[in-house]
């Protein structure tokens, strides 16, 4: 039994559990379909293989990824070191699991004594606002405090929808008139975070800007207001991106990635989508780990990411 963060009691799954929940549509897509693969107890060749292939890319693992799978797994089977499915599957969680963990080697930077910055960026309608309230929530549980940065002035409607995340997760939230300046947001909740000995600000950024100017220019301009404030701000710069658009995310996230400095991934709705594989193709071809999934509406509903949880949850 645990105490959630409003005081009522209840039973809380473990992480594994949720995840396993949250992949059930992408472990039936394909855990199941690779158990066909084996259904008529035919041997484990290259032509299994070439059927594991569309499996892998229906899964969304995308094309680089699932080639380079493939690679170590042909090359096991030519020496006969695959015997049958069990040992495939065991071969393919293996090979999964090490490109998730190489990702995995960049960690957050450490903060001493000043607030710790976190940018959340991606285009409009991926859940960012969303995940900025969640990941309050998430913080707030852990019992640190957190000031919430509504610099995303040129959407409507998105200052009044992090107010209502504050709200909800008793989290105050710094603001501007809606068209105002992004970056003086920023400042103003930097400096209020420093003078109240604050852990954290989020900070909540544009998808897109009503403007000619650039958004990667605005992007790289906060950066440059929280490094005047904070010279080793921000620390984590997020980007959350939608499952179920799957390889159509990469493009933007890869625009993102090049040009904001990106850190880790926040992969929304991963609960609504049967191709869960993308979170593999983020770590092998952006090589960034993805620190957060998405796993429901639910305020809680914003889990830290586990490469072998999630590795386990697709095959069991």
């Amino acid at each position: 039994m645990i105490q959630t963060l409003f005081g009522s009691t209840e039973e809380k799954p473990s992480f594994l559990e949720r995840m396993k929940e949250a992949v059930t549509r992408t472990r039936e897509s394909l855990s199941e379909r690779i158990e066909d693969l084996a259904s008529l107890g035919k041997e484990i060749d290259r032509g299994t293989l070439d059927e594991l292939e569309a499996t892998l890319i229906s899964a969304d693992l995308g094309m680089a990824t699932t080639s380079a799978v493939l690679e170590t797994l042909r090359a096991k089977v030519d020496r006969k070191q695959i015997g049958d499915i069990a040992e495939l599957k065991r071969v393919l969680k293996e090979e999964i699991l090490k490109i998730l963990n190489i990702a995995e080697q960049r960690p957050v930077r450490k903060v001493d004594g000043e607030p710790e910055v976190i940018l959340v960026v991606g285009v409009n309608g991926t859940g960012k606002t969303t995940s900025t309230g969640k990941l309050a929530y998430a913080l707030r549980s852990q019992g640190k405090t957190v000031l919430l940065a509504a610099a995303d002035t040129f959407r409507a409607a998105a200052i009044e929808q992090l107010e209502i995340w504050g709200d909800r997760t008793g989290v105050e939230v710094i603001k501007n008139k809606p068209g105002g300046d992004p970056s003086a947001v920023l400042f103003d909740a930097l400096q209020a975070a420093k003078a109240r000995n604050i852990d954290y600000v989020i900070v909540d950024t544009a998808g897109r800007l009503h403007t000619k100017s650039n958004l990667m220019t605005e992007l790289e301009k906060m950066r440059r207001t929280a490094q005047r404030s904070i010279p080793s701000a921000p620390h984590e710069t997020l980007l959350v991106m939608d499952a179920t658009t799957g390889q159509n995310g990469l493009q933007q996230a890869r625009l993102f990635t090049q040009s904001a400095g990106v850190t880790g991934i926040v992969l929304t709705k991963l609960d609504g989508t049967a191709k869960g594989g993308v979170v593999v193709a983020i770590s092998k071809e952006l090589g960034l780990p993805v620190r957060y999934v998405g796993v429901g509406e639910k305020v809680g509903d914003l889990l830290p990411f586990n490469a072998k949880d999630f590795v386990e949850s697709l095959f069991n």
